[in-house]
């Protein structure tokens, strides 16, 4: 497996990339990318100029997974934008590859924090389907997983809880907030 920038592939493997969002996020989040023009929008996005759009291939040169960041605040944070495995290979060590090279390409490029939110839309964790008000704070720190929500992916790759967004994607369906220093201190 080698980790390069997507752009530096074909435009066969931006259409992979694409593919692999619907396909990677149809059976909890069907809503975030339901068909390949959406994907495709995504895709193009995390190409643009200043961000980052990284992909593991395989010898044949095949979209294993892809991950994409943007700066935000000045660059000090940037924010996880995709972090997605082709399904068939999960649980191999694509994820983690993936994630700790962004890692880097974010340091070297002098931010400090990655930031990214993972939605509970399918009662995934102890937070969905309930009302998190008035101490959304309260349920967080109780959080529990229900039905493998990558939101403990994360904190196994050093990642911290950092907030929630009661309600975020409807009512009872939370965004997980989770963060990480990079930068060199």
């Amino acid at each position: 497996m080698r980790i390069l920038d997507l752009a530096t592939l074909g435009p066969g493997a931006a259409d992979s990339a694409a593919a692999l969002l619907v396909e990677g996020f149809a059976g909890h989040w069907p809503d975030a990318w339901p068909d390949r023009e959406s994907a495709m929008a995504t895709v193009e996005e995390c190409l643009a100029s200043g961000r980052i759009c990284r992909v593991a291939v395989d010898r044949e040169d095949s979209v294993l997974g892809w991950s994409a960041a943007e700066p935000i605040y000045q660059g000090n944070v940037w924010e996880l934008n995709v972090l997605v495995v082709r399904p068939s290979h999960q649980r191999q060590g694509i994820g983690s590859a993936l994630l700790s090279d962004l890692e880097q390409q974010v340091s070297r490029r002098g931010g400090l924090t990655i930031w990214l939110g993972s939605d509970d839309e399918d009662n995934m964790t102890s937070l969905a389907g309930v009302d998190l008000y008035p101490d959304p704070l309260w349920h967080l720190a109780r959080i529990t997983n229900l039905k493998g929500h990558p939101f403990e992916f994360y904190l196994k790759m050093g990642y911290a809880i950092a907030g929630v967004l009661p309600d975020a994607n409807g009512r009872g369906k939370p965004d997980i907030f989770l963060a990480k220093s990079v930068g060199r201190r």
